[in-house]
């Protein structure tokens, strides 16, 4: 049976499950440990941003990644 859905560049069903297998195999305190992880690190920023605003976001990142 053909997968229906469509995926991004480098993305198939397996990576999928295996997102999915990681994230429901964590403990509480794996998951928080993640997410502070995540905000410690520099390379990155975390940022509200109005709803109204995200696709505008989302098509100027899509610029800058293509």
């Amino acid at each position: 049976m053909k997968d229906p859905n469509q995926y991004p560049p480098g993305w198939n069903l397996e990576r999928v499950r295996r997102l999915i297998q990681h994230y429901e195999s964590q403990t509480d305190e794996e998951a928080i440990a993640e997410d502070e992880a995540a905000f410690e690190d520099r390379s990155t920023t975390v940022m509200d941003i109005p709803v109204e605003l995200v696709p505008a976001v989302r098509a100027l990142l899509a610029e800058y990644t293509d």
